[in-house]
This record gives C-alpha cells, structure tokens and sequence, in this order.
C-alpha cells in the first residue's frame, strides 16, 4: 500500500512539474513578444536607443549580417546609427515571428522576418535571435539578420 501511495504521489509531482514548465514557456513566449513588439515600436519612432534596450548590453553581444560579426552593445548601436541615420531612414517596422522554440530554461530562439517600410525605399529580410533572460529581463544576446538575394 506504501508503495502505491508513494508511486501515486510521484505521478501528481511529474504531472504538476509537466504543467507549470508549459504554464511558464507560454509566458515566456508572451514576454518575448512583448519585447519584439516593444521594439518594433521603438524602431517606428526612430528611437534606435529604445530599441536597443532588448538586447543584452555587454560586450559579448554578437550581431552576425552579410558585413560579419560585430561583437558588443554599443558597436552594435553605433552601426545602427550609421545605416539608419534618420526616420526616412528606419521607417517603420514589422516583425514576422515564424517560430519561438525553448532551447532550455532561460534560453530560447525566435526565427522570423522583418520588414521597413520607408521612404528611401522598403527593406526586408530574415533573422533568428538568441534570448536569455538576465537578471529577470528577457535579453537579446545574438542576433543573425540578413537580406535576401
């Protein structure tokens, strides 16, 4: 009978364990796409500093396109600035979020497409991000964006 309880209760543990790591992805996922909707908001309004403040701001962030890699936050401001000078030059923003997949706790990927809408002519590509939530704030820590040909 010890046995059966025992095994009983170890079954509820699981099956609880099981619901709140779902519970906790589905708002995982609705946090990060708070933070990309934040984001391409921010972009809209030409606030490139604003959108900025989702990714991970350290020097081991690594921002990969068809120029190579670009390591850290504030390099990766400063080429923003440089290709996006004005508001005719970022437009505005949408974001296409293809897939958001859990890699491991605190951890995830999203694959996805943009697209800028702008005077100076429209621009559109893809991009997959890497995510880690630090110190309690989801965090962009790599991001690989390119055009396609």
């Amino acid at each position: 009978m010890k046995k059966i309880a025992v095994l009983l209760f170890i079954g509820v543990l699981l099956i609880a364990c099981t619901n709140a790591s779902k519970t906790n992805e589905v708002e995982d996922k609705e946090a990060i796409e708070k933070l990309l909707r934040k984001q391409a908001k921010d972009w809209s309004n030409n606030d490139l500093e604003g959108f900025m403040e989702g990714y991970w701001k350290s020097d081991s962030l690594k921002f990969y396109n068809s120029n190579g890699i670009t390591f850290g936050w504030d390099k990766t401001l400063a080429n923003y600035k440089k290709r996006y000078p004005s508001k005719e030059h970022s437009g505005s923003l949408k974001f296409t979020i293809n897939d958001i997949s859990k890699i491991e706790n605190g951890a995830y990927y999203v694959m996805g497409a943009y697209q800028l809408t702008r005077t100076v002519g429209d621009a559109k590509g893809i991009f997959m991000i890497i995510l880690k939530k630090i110190n309690g704030e989801w965090k962009i820590v790599a991001d690989t964006s390119c055009a396609p040909d």
